[in-house]
């Protein structure tokens, strides 16, 4: 008897697989907030100190909010890829997520090679910015 893999069991594995990613990388939100304050932009997040510049229209939330919304979209979204009845639905919320997260992730590498940014700040983010196009391209694949 031989085993068979189906289109349908490689769909199951990669959503898994997505799924255990999302799942760790929410986990770092929340065990190690700072590895993602450099890729929240500055025009979202509140200042809440006196005397610092104004919020601009978007900045609704803090870094360290913005930090752990996101890694509790990332929870929502790993959840919804392990069910075959929300897989589709979330598979199209995590694609939106990813690309959403490319504007924080072009800022980071705008601000990395800026006068402040240091030598260790562009190499992270010229790796992390380009990572973002195979997890956009994954989330994508598994609407089907």
């Amino acid at each position: 008897m031989s085993f068979r893999w189906s289109a349908q069991a490689t769909r199951t594995t990669s959503a898994l697989a997505l799924s255990a990613l999302l799942l760790a990388s929410a986990a770092k939100h929340f065990r190690t907030p700072r590895f993602y304050y450099p890729v929240v932009p500055d025009y979202l997040c509140r200042n809440d100190e006196p005397g610092s510049r104004p919020d601009g229209p978007l900045a609704v939330m803090s870094r360290e909010e913005w930090v752990a919304s996101s890694g509790l979209l990332e929870v929502t979204a790993a959840v919804g890829l392990l069910l075959p009845a929300t897989r589709k639905v979330a598979a199209n919320a995590t694609t939106a997520m990813f690309t959403a997260f490319l504007a924080g992730h072009i800022d980071a590498l705008r601000r990395a090679y800026g006068p402040n940014g240091t030598a260790a700040e562009r190499r992270i983010h010229t790796v992390r910015l380009p990572l973002q196009i195979p997890l956009i391209l994954w989330s994508w694949s598994l609407r089907k």
